[in-house]
């Protein structure tokens, strides 16, 4: 089985909550399953750019026009996505390590996705839809926020933003950790809540070590 780590947090891992849940659920992961592969990738070592509208006709021209050539404008910008999806491509677990920043997901994750989850790649478009091409079965979200969420919370755009996002491509097995409130200066039980959601982090470890 094939794990893609995908890393949005800049802070070092001793301060960031979020790279602690990850240490947590990979450290269950491996010590369940000896025979995962596990690659890592961190957004802030190699950084995504934005799409450009030169990328974007390298990634959907074929989609309009079957007898589209690209032009070496436009091979030089999708470089990134032609250098950085086989792993994506090639994963059955997808974890992103991440904060949330101002109710939702940090830009550079963002840019990332928008560089992979490209057609050609992750899937085809036909006149009868989206067809995925990935085996990817399941993405785990492991994240810390300053501010306090309840389930369902509106101020929450990080968790429905990935749930479209992925389910465009036919993956809606999403599994979060969530460690919120950590601002101490403004909540109490902080703590608590991180140890709730580093035992969450580690049950799906389990679940995921047991995939077959």
């Amino acid at each position: 089985m094939n794990v893609l780590h995908v890393i949005a947090n800049p802070r070092p891992a001793e301060v960031s909550k979020s790279k602690m849940l990850a240490l947590e659920f990979f450290t269950t992961l491996t010590e369940n399953n000896s025979e995962v592969i596990v690659n890592n990738v961190d957004l802030y070592q190699s950084r995504p750019p934005f799409v450009t509208a030169e990328a974007l006709r390298y990634f959907w021209g074929p989609v309009a026009d079957s007898d589209y050539n690209p032009s070496k404008a436009e091979e030089t910008a999708a470089n990134y996505s032609n250098n950085n999806s086989s792993m994506l491509m090639e994963a059955d677990v997808l974890v992103l390590t991440l904060p949330v920043w101002i109710n939702s997901m940090p830009a550079i994750l963002k840019a990332w996705l928008d560089q992979v989850l490209v057609p050609g790649k992750m899937f085809e478009m036909s006149p009868e839809g989206i067809s995925p091409t990935h085996r990817l079965r399941t993405v785990v979200l492991l994240v810390s926020s300053d501010e306090l969420y309840k389930e369902g919370d509106v101020l929450d755009g990080l968790t429905p933003a990935i749930r479209a996002i992925f389910g465009y491509i036919g993956v809606d097995d999403i599994q979060i950790a969530w460690a919120d409130g950590q601002d101490t200066s403004r909540h109490i039980g902080a703590e608590e809540r991180f140890e709730l959601a580093a035992e969450a982090a580690r049950e799906i470890a389990e679940e995921v070590a047991a995939m077959t």
